[in-house]
């Protein structure tokens, strides 16, 4: 008999299923395969890394059969988790995405571009916002409460180790994912961004009245 979904912390063995998750998701919430030569470079870039240098802050929605199809992950720390990126991580995966030679003429060059400069996620207008997180869910798991209790359990883990406040960046285009922060309790937070994404930002107290 197959076990009901639930939310669990990450094991190493999920990371094959968080890169799907992340590629099949990176393309403003849908599929980033038609549009991308190399879709890899989303989850090199907004998922692999957190669950390498902070995987005690990566939960899974677990299928009931031991099947990753959904994650939330992020870091308590954003300035020291660039720091890191750029000392521990980016050694690991730039040749695999090579920096561009100049302004980024592809979607994979954009994304490469962020993946060699991990200081970007360092804005001072952030700085009451120290935490940062992404979640995604397969569209198939999607509008069932499931993003519910994901973010629900990170704001705990958040708040359990002190954590005041967390912020999240994305795609203006996103409609689904706007409407999903927005009854999450996330508010816009005024940071100078490319006008293609926004900044949203909540306190971690009281994820139990999510």
């Amino acid at each position: 008999m197959t076990e009901s979904p639930v939310i669990r912390p990450y094991r190493p063995e999920d990371r094959p299923a968080l890169d799907e998750i992340c590629v099949r998701t990176a393309h403003n919430g849908q599929d980033s395969r038609p549009f991308y030569a190399d879709p890899s470079v989303f989850s090199d870039t907004f998922a692999a890394p957190y669950v390498h240098l902070e995987p005690e802050l990566a939960f899974v929605l677990d299928d009931g059969a031991g099947r990753a199809v959904g994650y939330i992950l992020g870091t308590a720390d954003t300035v020291r988790f660039a720091e890191r990126f750029r000392t521990e991580w980016l050694p690991l995966v730039a040749d695999r995405h090579p920096e561009p030679s100049g302004p980024p003429r592809t979607p994979d060059e954009s994304i490469a571009w962020l993946l060699h400069h991990p200081e970007r996620m360092v804005v001072p207008e952030l700085a009451a916002w120290p935490a940062h997180l992404h979640i995604d869910v397969l569209p198939a798991w999607q509008g069932c409460g499931h993003g519910r209790e994901l973010m629900r359990t990170f704001l705990t883990a958040l708040r359990d180790r002190g954590v005041p406040s967390v912020h999240l960046v994305m795609a203006v285009a996103n409609k689904p994912a706007r409407a999903f922060y927005d009854r999450m309790g996330f508010e816009e937070i005024a940071a100078p961004m490319d006008d293609s994404v926004v900044c949203l930002g909540r306190t971690t107290g009281h994820p139990d009245r999510l």
